[in-house]
């Protein structure tokens, strides 16, 4: 029963706009800043490094090398700070967390682009008969 009525609550603070994308992705996050009285968007760029699933308690890592020092941040999926999140590439991987971006640097800590995205993303293929029979 508690947790049900946890479930409902966070229900109504689940945002429908959130792109899908997965570790790997390069993404641009942009964050509402509030400085004194004024309020701005600052972008955050980098690669997800984690993503934790999860209805209101998502969470993404995403890292970038700042002037030659790496910096992460985490970030709630669906928290009201974030004005929209904008997914430029899909990197090849092959694990969900990738903490061993941060021992590398350089050329060796770039991904592989996948350049057809995902592979649910994908366009189905055109079925054989399409094309025309030989005469």
């Amino acid at each position: 029963m508690l947790r049900k009525a946890i479930a409902d609550i966070e229900q109504k603070y689940v945002r429908k706009d959130v792109p899908e994308f997965s570790a790997g992705d390069t993404v641009r996050v942009h964050t509402k800043i509030k400085e004194g009285d004024k309020e701005r968007i600052q972008v955050f760029e980098g690669v997800v490094i984690a993503h934790r699933r999860g209805e209101a308690r998502a969470m993404f890592t995403v890292r970038k090398v700042s002037y030659g020092i790496g910096v992460e941040r985490m970030f709630p999926v669906h928290s009201p700070r974030i004005d929209k999140i904008e997914v430029l590439g899909h990197g090849q991987v092959r694990r969900s967390r990738l903490y061993y971006l941060r021992e590398l640097q350089g050329k060796a800590a770039r991904l592989v682009q996948d350049e057809g995205g995902h592979a649910a993303a994908a366009p189905a293929a055109a079925p054989a008969a399409a094309e025309p029979a030989p005469a």
